[in-house]
């Protein structure tokens, strides 16, 4: 049998993949934009684009395709990308067992790289047929003082922005010139929708985009905080960064090449607010739920999911674990993990609708432990500064508020902090991948001396240090890290 013969990824080859993968039945020819996306990686991909591409694929919102933009010097790998394979890329999803599903995904329409012509990403914002404007652009993206709450306006970037003395290179700086020139001419605003892991997301981008604006011009300030919609959203689907053999598998198992494909789990949920000042598409058709109020759902997300992931990954490191299913199957950490959520994140919730939480939580672990995905512990410990105060802090301070079990928390803390120091119990150097790096890893380092220095950075943890109840779990922990390791740590912690 004569060996099959891989054919590049592009409009002009999707006929010949039907019957191997799914594929568009729609004309992507007729499709035009009313969604502008800053950030798309895998996760975008692997979320809103399949929604987007699921609504195109039932003959519904042919004028929602989607333009990605793209800002940073990363993304210049995704243009061309998208270029060579006419905006189209693959979606599998791995199930358990091992069995894979897998689409072209045709949402994406077109694609503006900012920094090669920034005039043409703005006119593609301010043009009428732009009514939405979302967002994955990282915890870190938002420039949110972790201290305050407020926004930081001392980016390099955003000061540049501001001065208006060269064309807008960053998110807010391309966004906010937008609204202006629409302000302008009389035309009514794009709502802007954060997709990012953000407790009230849409709220977050409200002050954050407000504040640059009013820094640029308080009356532009004035008309986004009076106009400007910015629904929150709850995401969920564990995306992690496509495995260096996901080209080859998918040429393997199809015949195509695709020089960027996105592999994901089957599971899916997207919570979105309905308040759009320019229509939205028929999400609630494609499995998506449109709802009054997300907040229940997004804590839920945030503080078991989320939370339940730093919970995981720096003790599965310093275990010596490298794949989050290996430490989600062992049954230490899945006893860990069950407990700090049905003791510690649990009672900080609000009813969600329509949920059974215990099955929820049970499906989380399921979820960490499936082997296909082959999600790394290192991705999960990235950013740690951006993720810990957002989604564990509230955990803690609300626990603390009530009188409520703190222990597991806080020797996440403590494992967060132990991880820092950028070395493992045998010895061996740790990457750290954190904008705070700097700071914090002398921190972490001075603790063996001072050991609440870690603890004592108050533009990340607050007032923390002043709870006695909280500061004697968190040094029981980091002494245990210390003296019997991190997996007899987690392995008391379970019981």
């Amino acid at each position: 049998m004569a060996e099959r013969t891989a054919t590049p990824l592009r409009a002009a080859t999707l006929t010949e993949f039907a019957g191997r993968v799914s594929t568009p039945t729609y004309d992507r020819s007729r499709i035009s934009t009313g969604i502008a996306h800053f950030g798309v990686g895998g996760f975008h991909r692997a979320h809103q684009a399949m929604y987007v591409d699921r609504l195109l694929e039932r003959g519904l919102g042919q004028d929602w395709g989607i333009c990605g933009v793209g800002v940073l010097p990363g993304d210049r790998r995704m243009r061309d990308v998208l270029r060579a394979q006419d905006g189209l890329y693959t979606l599998s999803t791995v199930a358990p067992d091992g069995a894979w599903t897998t689409r072209a995904i045709g949402s994406l329409v077109e694609y503006r790289y900012a920094p090669d012509d920034p005039e043409a990403a703005v006119a593609k914002l301010t043009d009428p047929v732009t009514r939405i404007v979302s967002l994955t652009i990282t915890e870190g993206g938002y420039h949110i003082a972790a201290a305050t709450g407020e926004f930081d306006a001392d980016d390099p970037g955003i000061r540049a922005d501001l001065a208006g003395s060269a064309p807008p290179a960053t998110v807010f700086g391309l966004v906010t010139e937008a609204l202006a020139r629409r302000r302008s001419a009389g035309l009514a605003p794009f709502t802007v929708l954060s997709c990012d892991n953000i407790e009230g997301n849409g709220d977050v981008a409200r002050r954050m985009f407000g504040a640059f604006a009013a820094l640029r011009d308080p009356g532009l300030g004035s008309w986004v905080a009076e106009q400007v919609r910015f629904p929150n959203s709850m995401v969920d689907r564990i995306t992690p960064v496509t495995p260096a053999g996901a080209t080859g598998e998918v040429e393997r198992r199809y015949g195509l090449i695709d020089r960027w494909p996105v592999v994901t789990e089957p599971f899916a949920q997207w919570v979105l607010e309905d308040s759009f000042g320019l229509g939205r598409p028929a999400f609630e058709e494609v499995g998506v739920q449109v709802v009054d109020d997300v907040t229940p759902y997004e804590l839920m997300k945030l503080r078991l999911l989320n939370a339940s992931h730093q919970a995981l990954c720096y003790f599965g490191y310093l275990s010596g674990y490298r794949l989050v299913h290996e430490a989600a199957q062992d049954p230490d950490f899945r006893r860990f993990l069950l407990r700090y959520m049905d003791a510690e994140a649990t009672p900080t919730l609000r009813p969600v609708p329509g949920v059974d939480l215990d099955a929820y939580k049970r499906t989380l672990l399921d979820r960490f432990a499936n082997p296909a995905i082959g999600d790394t512990i290192a991705r999960l410990c990235a950013e740690s500064s951006d993720r810990i105060p957002k989604w564990l802090l509230p955990v803690v301070r609300a626990q603390l508020a009530t009188g409520g079990e703190i222990d597991c928390a806080a020797a996440v803390v403590a494992s967060w902090a132990r991880y820092a120091e950028g070395v493992d119990e045998h010895g061996a150097k740790i990457e750290i991948v954190d904008r705070l790096r700097d700071r914090l890893t002398p921190l972490a380092r001075r603790q063996r001396r001072q050991p609440t220095a870690f603890l004592g950075e108050r533009s990340l943890f607050g007032d923390l240090i002043d709870h006695p109840r909280f500061v004697t779990a968190y040094l029981a922990a980091l002494d245990s890290l210390r003296t019997r390791g991190a997996h007899a740590t987690v392995e008391e912690l379970a019981r």
